[in-house]
C-alpha cells in the first residue's frame, strides 16, 4: 500500500510513542470531561428548593432544645400534647380552610385509595378535628409541635418548612382565654432569655365583619375593602367608600383604627350603638391595657388587619421580634365544631415557627472532651473498664465525650482531653 507524502511527513513528525501518548491524553481528557459532567449533575441534584434549608450542627441542637423547653412549658400549664399526622385527606384537612391555606397545601394522590390527600401547611385545622372528636363540651387545652410544609414561602426570605409550635383553648368564649394564652406565651418566651423584645400588634375582625353586615355589603365590595386596607391605600379607599353604604365608617377604620381610645367616637351613630362593635372595641382596650400593665409590652392596634378574615372571628394578634417584618407569633379567635351536634365551639390559640428563634437565643458553650487515642490503645482491661465508667459519668454531667477511632479522629472545639497519667484517667483542660 502506498503512503502519500503528507501522511509520511505526519508519521515522521509524530513517532509511534508520541502518537500513543497523544491518544492516551485524549482519552484521559474525555474521561475527565465525563467526571466533570457527572460532578456537575450530582451538584445540581443536591440543590435544595428555594425556602428549604438544612438545620445543621449547633443550630440543630439549639432547635431541639427550644422545642423541648417550649413544649414542656405548655404541658406544665395544663395543655395536652397531641401529634397529628403529616398527611390527611383534603376533605378533613381543608374542609373549612381559607383560600390562602388551600394554596399553601401540597396535594398528593393516595396510592391505596386514589383519594386526594394534603401535606399539612398548618396544624390548627388538625386540632379542630381532634377537638371535634375528643374535646367534649367543656374547656379543652391542646399543644403541639411539628413540621409543616408550604407551597410558597411567606415573605421574601421565608421558610417553606417551618417547625410549628402552638397552643389552643376550646370551649371558652370569654376574654379570659385570650389573656391566659398571652400569659403562657410571655412566660414561655421570657424563660428562654432571648436577646430581643416582643411587640404585639392587636386587631379585631368582628368590627369590620359587623360593619359589613350592617351595610349589607356584597362579597365583592368586602374583598375590595380588604385589599385596600392591606395596601394602606387611603386615597383610593376614600374614593371607594364614597359609593358604599356606611362608607364613612369603613374609611374611619383605616384612618383612626390605630387609636382605639377614640375609634368608637369617630364612627357613625348606628355603629356606635351596635352592641357587637362596642363589645369588640372594649375587648381591644382591655387586652391592650393588660399587655402594657402586666407584661410591660409595647402594643399597637390595627383593626384593619384582616389577613385571617375568613377564618378568625374576634381578637387577632401578631407578635414581632425587634424590627422584623414577619411576625414570630400569630394568634386569635376562631370557631371549632362539635362532631355530633355540629354546634360551633368557641376557640382561641396561637402558633409560632420555632426556627425563627434560633437567631435570638444562645446555648451555653459546650464542654467537649477527647479521650487520648494512644492511651486507649495502651490501656489494659481494668483501665478500659475504668475509662468507660468515667466517660459515662462525664456524659451524664453534660460533657460531650468522643472516643476516637484513630489518631486523626478529633471533633471541633475540643476543650478538654481525657488522658491516662499517674495510673489514673485525668481530665485535662486545653
Amino acid at each position: 500500500m502506498s503512503v502519500s507524502s503528507d501522511s509520511a511527513k505526519s508519521a515522521q513528525q509524530n513517532p509511534p510513542n508520541e502518537t500513543t501518548q497523544s491518544a492516551k491524553s485524549s482519552a484521559a481528557s474525555n474521561d475527565m470531561s465525563y467526571l466533570s459532567n457527572f460532578g456537575s449533575d450530582v451538584a445540581n441534584s443536591w440543590l435544595l428548593p428555594d425556602g428549604v434549608v438544612d438545620v445543621l450542627f449547633e443550630d440543630a441542637h439549639k432547635q431541639e432544645v427550644l422545642r423541648h423547653q417550649l413544649i414542656e412549658q405548655l404541658i406544665t400549664h395544663g395543655y395536652q400534647l397531641v401529634c397529628p399526622p403529616m398527611i390527611e385527606f383534603t376533605e378533613s384537612l381543608l374542609s373549612d380552610a381559607s383560600e390562602d391555606l388551600k394554596r399553601q397545601t401540597f396535594k398528593i394522590i393516595d396510592q391505596l385509595t386514589g383519594r386526594l390527600m394534603g401535606v399539612r401547611a398548618d396544624i390548627t385545622p388538625q386540632i379542630l378535628r381532634i377537638d371535634a372528636h375528643h374535646g367534649g363540651t367543656g374547656i379543652a387545652r391542646y399543644c403541639y409541635v411539628g413540621d409543616v410544609i408550604h407551597t410558597l414561602p411567606s415573605g421574601l426570605f421565608g421558610s417553606r418548612t417551618p417547625l410549628q409550635l402552638g397552643a389552643e383553648i376550646f370551649g371558652c368564649a370569654s376574654l379570659a382565654a385570650d389573656i391566659e394564652l398571652i400569659d403562657v406565651l410571655f412566660t414561655m418566651v421570657n424563660k428562654l432569655n432571648i436577646s430581643a423584645a416582643i411587640h404585639i400588634d392587636l386587631g379585631h375582625v368582628a368590627i369590620f365583619k359587623r360593619l359589613a353586615e350592617l351595610a349589607e355589603l356584597p362579597d365583592s365590595a368586602t374583598e375590595q375593602l380588604m385589599y385596600l386596607y392591606a395596601n394602606k391605600n387611603l386615597p383610593e379607599l376614600k374614593r371607594v367608600c364614597r359609593d358604599l353604604p356606611m362608607g364613612d365608617d369603613f374609611y374611619v377604620l383605616a384612618r383612626f383604627g390605630h387609636d382605639i381610645a377614640n375609634l368608637l367616637s369617630k364612627l357613625s351613630d348606628a355603629a356606635q350603638q351596635d352592641d357587637q362593635i362596642a363589645a369588640a372595641v372594649d375587648e381591644l382596650q382591655r387586652l391592650k391595657s393588660y399587655l402594657e400593665n402586666h407584661w410591660q409590652c409595647p402594643v399597637s392596634i390595627d383593626v384593619t388587619e384582616l389577613s385571617g378574615y375568613h377564618y378568625h372571628t374576634g381578637i387577632v394578634f401578631n407578635g414581632y421580634i425587634n424590627s422584623e417584618t414577619q411576625p414570630l407569633v400569630r394568634g386569635g379567635r376562631f370557631d371549632g365544631m362539635q362532631s355530633q351536634t355540629q354546634a360551633l365551639r368557641a376557640a382561641t390559640g396561637f402558633s409560632m415557627d420555632v426556627s425563627r428563634l434560633l437567631a435570638h437565643t444562645q446555648l451555653d458553650a459546650p464542654t467537649t472532651v477527647l479521650v487520648d487515642f494512644a492511651a486507649i490503645n495502651n490501656a489494659n482491661e481494668d483501665e478500659m473498664q475504668t475509662l468507660l465508667q468515667q466517660v459515662e459519668s462525664l456524659r451524664q454531667q453534660g460533657y460531650r465525650v468522643t472516643m476516637p477511632l484513630d489518631a486523626q479522629d478529633s471533633p471541633n472545639d475540643v476543650t478538654h482531653r481525657l488522658i491516662f497519667a499517674d495510673n489514673q484517667w485525668q481530665l485535662q483542660t486545653i
